[in-house]
């Protein structure tokens, strides 16, 4: 059995994609006949092979579907900081559509919403961090998302919009607003060592994801130089700003794009 020296050399190895237990048990795992699967440790969730998952105790995780419960569970509270992609999306006037149209239609737009969120974030190998109000998080980690998790993230922030009417000539049935950053953060499992714990993101890279999607406009999505750089995408004759975001010494350099 692999040793690590510390928490967050496990904790690295796991977000890189190179944890050797979890490397020799994807190897196992894809003997096994399946799909689908989970797409951390490749854990069958499909007939035939997920009875054998249920035998482990592995099953899809509630909140990401496409991962098994057991793929987090069996780390220690801790982390460690890599690089990754942040995707924030949030309802433009919520709070004039919620008065507007009232609370039980809000609520339907909102879960037709999520629903969208969930799908567009999951076919981009991204975790769904969590759901504030009417805005979602996505997480592009690279063990999951790859080393294009910056694209993919923009991608995802892409599909969005055009999934929720944006795009030239039509009326968004959900007026969304979205901002893509790249940075190096602290990921990992907070909460109770014996109780409940959640995966999540800390650091400016968070705040400054946040901070851009609060600033976006309908059909406006906010990407950051550093996420268009990491990319690798050319900026030619896109819009450009230079924000003075909220808690931020410095302006932050972004790309206007839309669909």
């Amino acid at each position: 059995m692999p040793t690590y020296h510390t928490i967050e050399d496990e904790w690295l190895a796991f977000l890189t994609g190179e944890h050797k237990e979890l490397k020799r048990g994807r190897k196992i795992f894809r003997l096994i006949p399946s799909h689908p699967r989970c797409k951390w440790c490749s854990a069958p969730f499909g007939i035939p092979g997920k009875f054998i998952s249920q035998l482990l105790g592995k099953r899809p995780e509630r909140k990401n579907p496409n991962f098994c419960n057991a793929c987090f569970s069996t780390l220690k509270i801790g982390g460690a900081e890599i690089e990754l992609s942040f995707l924030f999306a949030d309802v433009r006037g919520s709070t004039a559509l919620a008065e507007r149209i009232g609370p039980a239609a809000f609520r339907n737009l909102l879960n037709r919403f999520y629903g969208i969120a969930v799908d567009v974030l999951l076919a981009q190998d991204a975790l769904v961090d969590k759901f504030v109000g009417d805005e979602v998080i996505g997480l592009f980690i690279p063990a999951l998302s790859g080393k294009d998790h910056a694209n993919r993230a923009i991608e995802a922030a892409q599909e969005l919009l055009r999934r929720t009417g944006h795009g030239a000539g039509k009326e968004p049935w959900l007026p969304i607003g979205a901002g893509v950053h790249t940075g190096i953060a602290f990921v990992g499992a907070v909460g109770d060592e014996n109780g409940v714990r959640d995966l999540t993101a800390l650091g400016d890279p968070v705040n400054t994801a946040a901070r851009l999607a609060s600033v976006a406009a309908a059909g406006e999505i906010l990407v950051s130089d550093t996420a268009l750089s990491q990319a690798g995408i050319d900026a030619g004759d896109r819009e450009q700003r230079n924000l003075a975001l909220k808690g931020k010494s410095e302006t932050v350099a972004v790309h206007v794009l839309t669909v």
